[in-house]
């Protein structure tokens, strides 16, 4: 819960508690009758309370899910980069491969070619 959201929250049940000792202390009505009315200004509080966190709750849920979705997308994207780079990286030892395979084969037809003149 942010600051603010907390910060509202306490003023309302501060307010509803100076509001309910202030009508208990001016109240003309019998006591079951201010016993009432402070009841329903109890549940009316504890309903107010209850919507702003269900508020509070859904809004942390919509941003959640949204970072996830962005999470998500940002993790395929890095996959197919990532995909991207190994064929490159692949191609590219896959040529360094053929290049020294082929500079191989000339050492070894030189050797080839130098054991045969000292046999001659």
């Amino acid at each position: 819960m942010s600051n603010n959201t907390g910060n509202s929250v306490l003023a309302l049940l501060i307010g509803a508690a100076i509001g309910a000792g202030v009508g208990v202390l001016f109240a003309p009505d019998k006591g079951s009758r201010t016993r009432e009315k402070i009841k329903d200004g109890y549940d009316d509080a504890k309903k107010n309370l209850k919507d702003k966190f269900e508020d509070a709750s859904e809004k942390l849920r919509s941003r959640f899910s949204g970072a996830k979705y962005d999470l998500d997308e940002t993790y395929e994207e890095l996959v197919s980069n990532m995909s991207h780079k190994t064929e490159d990286v692949i191609s590219f030892l896959e040529t360094k491969l053929a290049d020294l395979k082929e500079q191989n084969a000339k050492l070894q037809k030189k050797q080839m070619a130098n054991q045969q003149k000292e046999t001659v």
